[in-house]
């Protein structure tokens, strides 16, 4: 016999009315947009690992001597304060064929020049004595292919040398402090490196802290989908309920229905995702924007991620209906409000505790133990929510002195896991916003602008060398002083090693002209400015920058959606309960302060508490890292808090209108 599930479920979808079809595109339109962020994270979690495996060959595992076939000498210079990799190879006579680079055809010939893309534009650009005057005169430019970079962005140069020539020798090589991931000397045989560019190799693990602290509020937004409309819902099948429909045809009914609702978005949100690659590859992160492949996610992602999203949709709905299931005459008569038990507040405890003692000790924990640490505080303080709303709800009753207070309060003790899906949101995106603000890193090394090292091999040198220095930048109408620092500074930019430094003045331009004018006293090796001195520390305050605007930009447009989302759907589901206090002589305005109440009260108590937490999380991983706090970064707390605050508050006067409507006539409302 055919079951009546899949037949009664899409009469009761069709027969729902303008309302029961809001509910649902409303519900799809969330399912889109959680499909379409955790797609997006998805790419950018891979995407930073691509990235960074397609700079390892420039930094190849070394070979004994007698078994290479090739010296590879990789170094960074600076124009325009951006950083350009120069990799010098050099075949070795008489030894075996070696392969061609990731990117190359074939294996660079003595005086043979390949660049980036990027490059060849700078390159046209710039004039000669900024920046092609940096390397050998070639009668053209072969390109590097994307094999060989990590982003269309990059500045790369590999160029082919002599066995000879100083730039493959042993004095190319690490000389000072500052050299650590800039410069690599090494006796090679292929490019199977293993070790990441300094550039890219912290993107990957920058990109997934981001991604676990924004994951949680998109699965928020993607579970309020699946209670969209579940009051309307319940109300429906505690009547069928009565009429003799089994639990299980109910449970069957609503996720069938939840599922069709949840896999359409989801669908939609993928399809948007695929479209939108090309656009979303021009957002620059780290070196650069994205080669668009990199940021495709493939197939079996996207047979993961719809499915999931939908799961989740569907698990739910379904959960909302337990007590249809159990009394469908309570639900029908709106009885039983949903109290909230202890054991809620004891497990959050308990993990504050394990937190506590896990990170107090020492705080030297590895970062997949920290990304560990804030998973199980959302999951908990997800547990912990309902609980305080409850309270507060108790609480605020009791001392309320106005009608709207005390409605607000009402709502709260009666329903606190549907005002918690409210505010859940704001409430998870203020701790990510007391982790990133507070977590801004701030590394205070010595600061060398407007200088110019060249590194020499000895004292002596150093003075001939300054003689030199102070010719040529006069020829290349430079103006500067050129100093030979005791060997005793370790503060100035050569980090204790001998040479001469000169002290540029005129701006950035100037200081790439003198880079290039002094490049031949590098004796192999390009003069270096502050930006490869500090290069390890920009780059960690940069991607830490960077991913955390993002993260706290989308979190906040993700809470301020699912705020509006959940308000609406709010209203849509208490029309009935609005319609009779319309009824029964309350004004409009009390019932929209009552909305706004419900919200503010829980929202003041808990995002107060998850920001706290983010701050302590920060502290934690500044402590970690070695590196102090930055001041700074309460400005910035406080401004995403009014800001985050404004938007959930615009959010649910957004649906202001709606209330309106749902009210008018409201003795057919309340029927």
């Amino acid at each position: 016999m055919r079951s009546p599930v899949l037949t009664l479920t899409w009469h009761l979808a069709r027969s729902s009315g303008r309302r029961g079809l809001q509910s649902q595109l409303l519900a799809a339109c969330a399912a889109a947009v959680g499909s379409f962020l955790l797609l997006l994270m998805i790419a950018a979690a891979l995407g930073a690992g691509a990235r960074a495996d397609h700079t390892t060959w420039r930094t190849p595992d070394a070979v004994p001597a007698r078994e290479a076939t090739a010296v590879q000498a990789t170094t960074t210079t600076y124009v325009r304060q951006e950083p350009v990799t120069v990799v010098n190879l050099a075949g070795l006579p008489g030894r075996g064929q070696t392969p061609a680079p990731p990117g190359l055809s074939r294996f660079p010939k003595q005086g043979r020049m390949y660049v980036s893309p990027a490059l060849a534009g700078l390159l046209h650009k710039l004039p000669a004595a900024q920046l092609a005057d940096r390397f050998p005169k070639v009668s053209s430019y072969g390109t590097i292919g994307a094999a060989g970079l990590a982003s269309p962005d990059e500045l790369v140069a590999v160029i082919g040398r002599a066995p000879g020539d100083a730039a493959v020798s042993k004095a190319a090589g690490e000389q000072n402090y500052y050299d650590e991931g800039l410069t690599k000397r090494a006796w090679v045989s292929g490019f199977s490196g293993t070790k990441a560019s300094v550039f890219t190799g912290m993107d990957q693990g920058t990109v997934l802290l981001g991604v676990v602290l924004l994951v949680m509020p998109v699965v928020v937004l993607a579970s309020a989908a699946g209670r969209l409309g579940a009051a309307r819902r319940e109300q429906r099948l505690a009547a069928l309920r009565l009429a003799g429909a089994t639990p299980r045809q109910i449970l069957a009914m609503t996720a069938v229905e939840a599922a069709g609702v949840g896999a359409a978005g989801a669908m939609v949100g993928a399809l948007a995702y695929t479209t939108l690659l090309p656009v979303l590859a021009d957002i620059p992160y780290g070196v650069g924007t994205w080669y668009t492949g990199r940021l495709w996610v493939g197939l079996p992602w996207l047979a993961a991620v719809v499915p999931a999203v939908t799961a989740l949709i569907t698990v739910s709905a379904v959960t909302m209906l337990r007590q249809v299931a159990t009394s469908p005459l309570g639900v029908a008569q709106q009885a039983n409000p949903r109290r909230t038990r202890v054991i809620r507040l004891l497990l959050f405890v308990a993990v504050l505790g394990y937190i506590w003692a896990t990170t107090g000790d020492s705080g030297q924990l590895k970062p997949r133990q920290l990304l560990a640490l804030l998973a199980l505080f959302y999951g908990a303080f997800w547990l912990f929510g309902p609980w305080v709303v409850d309270r507060l709800g108790r609480i605020v009753g009791r001392r309320a002195r106005r009608p709207a207070t005390l409605l607000a309060a009402r709502r709260l003790s009666d329903d606190p896991r549907a005002v918690w899906r409210t505010v859940s949101g704001l409430v998870l995106a203020g701790f990510v916003a007391g982790f990133f603000s507070v977590s801004t890193l701030d590394f205070e090394g010595p600061s060398h602008r407007d200088q110019i090292g060249v590194i020499t091999a000895n004292a002596a040198d150093a003075r001939h060398t300054a003689t030199q220095a102070r010719t040529l930048l006069r020829q290349a109408g430079v103006t500067a002083t050129v100093t030979v620092p005791s060997e005793d500074d370790y503060d100035s930019l050569l980090g204790g090693v001998d040479g001469v430094i000169a002290h540029v003045s005129g701006g950035q331009a100037r200081i790439d002209t003198g880079v290039t004018a002094l490049t031949r006293l590098g004796s192999g090796r390009y003069p270096f400015t502050q930006e490869y001195a500090s290069a390890s520390d920009d780059i960690v305050v940069a991607r830490v920058a960077t991913v955390s605007t993002a993260t706290l930009v989308l979190s906040f447009l993700v809470a301020a959606a699912s705020a509006g989302l959940t308000a609406a759907a709010n209203v849509l589901d208490r029309r009935r309960m609005y319609g009779l206090l319309r009824l029964a002589g309350t004004p409009l305005q009390v019932l929209d302060g009552a909305r706004i109440r419900e919200t503010v009260i829980p929202l003041v108590v808990l995002a107060g508490g998850t920001t706290a937490m983010g701050a302590f999380g920060a502290m934690q991983l500044n402590k970690a890292a070695g590196t102090t706090i930055n001041t700074s970064g309460v400005v910035q707390l406080v401004i995403c808090l009014a800001v985050g605050t404004l938007a959930m508050l615009a959010a649910i006067t957004g649906s202001r209108p709606l209330l309106r409507k749902v009210t008018e006539g409201p003795a057919q409302t309340a029927d």
